[in-house]
C-alpha cells in the first residue's frame, strides 16, 4: 500500500473494491454542491479482515497527514476498530458501544472515531417502512451477517425508546462464532424488550430455515456482503420468503443474487425488494458532514437534491 501525502483536501474510502463504488462519480459532483469544490475522493482497499498492521498504517497516515481530513470505513468498522482503537483520541460513544469505526474525522486537532451506521441505517429504515410498522404487523426481522450494519440496524430497531414498533423477535445469522458473541454482547448493554436469536450458518441452507421460520411481513436484510464483496447469496435458490416481507440487501452494486431471489417471488407471494441505494446516500451525507464540518438536510427539498444529483451523477435511473 502507498499512501502520499494529499494536496487537497481529501477523505478517504475505506473498503473492499472501492474504485467500482458510485461515490467515485457522485463525491465531485457532491462537492461541487455543497461548496467542497477544491475536495477530492481516494480509494484505500483492503481484503477482507487485512492484518491489524494495515488498518494502523492507512489511520496513522490519515492522522499525520495535514490535508488527509477524514474517512468512511466499510466492511473493515469492526476490524479496524479494534486495531486502532488506540490510536485515536476521541471516541463516539456509538462507536465505543458497538466496537466499530464507520467514519474517521479531526476535530480541534484530534483524531475520532465515530459509529455513523445507527443514524445512517436508521434513516434508511424509517424512510422505508411507514411509522408503526413493526406495531401494526407483529413482523419480525432477519438479519444475516452479525458485523457492524447488523449491529447498527437491530440497535436501531430494538431500543425501548421505540415503544411497540419494535420487531416481535430479531435473529441474527452469520457464518462464524465470534461476531454473534460480539452482537450478543451489544444487545446486553442495549436497553430492550425484545426476543433476539443468535443462529451459527455455515452454510446458505441454514439461513433458508430460518427464514422459513418467520411470521408474514417480516423484515429480511442482506448485511453480508454477498452480492459486492464476494459473489453469491447468503440464502440458495430454494430460499423461500414469508408472505408480503420486506427484502433489504444493504447493496446497491454487484451481482446482488439475494434481491433477484426475492425478486422472483415479489408476484406469487408479495415479497417488496429495497436495495442499498438510499442507504449509501445517507451514510455517505453522514460522513461528508462529519468530515468537512458542514450540515446536510436528512429530508426534505434539500436531501431530495442531494439524492438527484447522486442519481445523475451513478447513471442510476429514479
Amino acid at each position: 500500500m502507498t499512501l502520499t501525502p494529499a494536496t487537497q483536501p481529501t477523505i478517504y474510502f475505506i473498503g473492499v473494491t472501492t474504485g467500482q463504488s458510485s461515490i467515485m462519480r457522485v463525491f465531485p459532483a457532491w462537492a461541487e454542491h455543497l461548496g467542497l469544490s477544491d475536495a477530492v475522493i481516494k480509494g484505500i482497499d483492503f481484503a477482507p479482515h487485512a492484518e491489524p498492521s494495515a488498518y494502523r498504517e492507512a489511520v496513522a497516515f490519515i492522522r499525520d497527514d495535514p490535508l488527509s481530513l477524514g474517512a468512511l470505513v466499510t466492511t473493515h468498522k469492526i476490524d479496524l476498530y479494534h486495531a486502532c482503537r488506540d490510536l485515536f483520541e476521541v471516541i463516539d460513544p456509538h462507536a465505543r458501544l458497538m466496537g466499530e469505526t464507520s467514519c474517521i474525522s479531526k476535530h480541534g486537532g484530534k483524531l475520532v472515531c465515530h459509529a455513523k451506521d445507527p443514524i445512517s441505517s436508521g434513516l434508511a429504515i424509517d424512510g422505508m417502512l411507514a411509522p408503526g410498522y413493526f406495531a401494526e404487523s407483529g413482523a419480525e426481522l432477519l438479519s444475516m451477517g452479525a458485523g457492524g450494519s447488523t449491529i447498527a440496524i437491530t440497535w436501531h430497531l430494538m431500543r425501548a425508546e421505540r415503544g411497540a414498533d419494535v420487531p416481535s423477535r430479531i435473529v441474527v445469522s452469520n457464518r462464524s462464532e465470534p461476531r454473534l458473541d460480539e452482537i450478543k454482547r451489544i444487545h446486553e448493554a442495549v436497553r430492550h424488550d425484545v426476543p433476539v436469536e443468535y443462529v451459527l450458518t455455515p452454510r446458505p441452507e441454514d439461513n433458508d430455515a430460518l427464514l422459513a421460520t418467520l411470521k408474514p411481513g417480516s423484515f429480511v436484510i442482506n448485511a453480508t456482503g454477498l452480492g459486492k464483496d464476494a459473489p453469491g447469496s447468503p440464502l440458495t435458490g430454494d430460499a423461500m420468503f414469508p408472505e408480503n416481507a420486506v427484502a433489504w440487501d444493504l447493496n446497491y452494486r454487484g451481482d446482488l443474487v439475494f434481491l433477484d431471489q426475492a425478486r422472483s417471488q415479489a408476484a406469487d407471494r408479495g415479497v417488496r425488494v429495497e436495495d442499498g441505494w438510499t442507504y449509501f446516500i445517507h451514510g455517505w451525507t453522514q460522513v461528508i458532514a462529519e468530515v468537512f464540518h458542514i450540515e446536510i438536510a436528512t429530508s426534505g427539498p434539500q436531501f431530495e437534491a442531494i439524492s438527484e444529483i447522486a442519481r445523475n451523477a451513478a447513471k442510476r435511473p429514479s
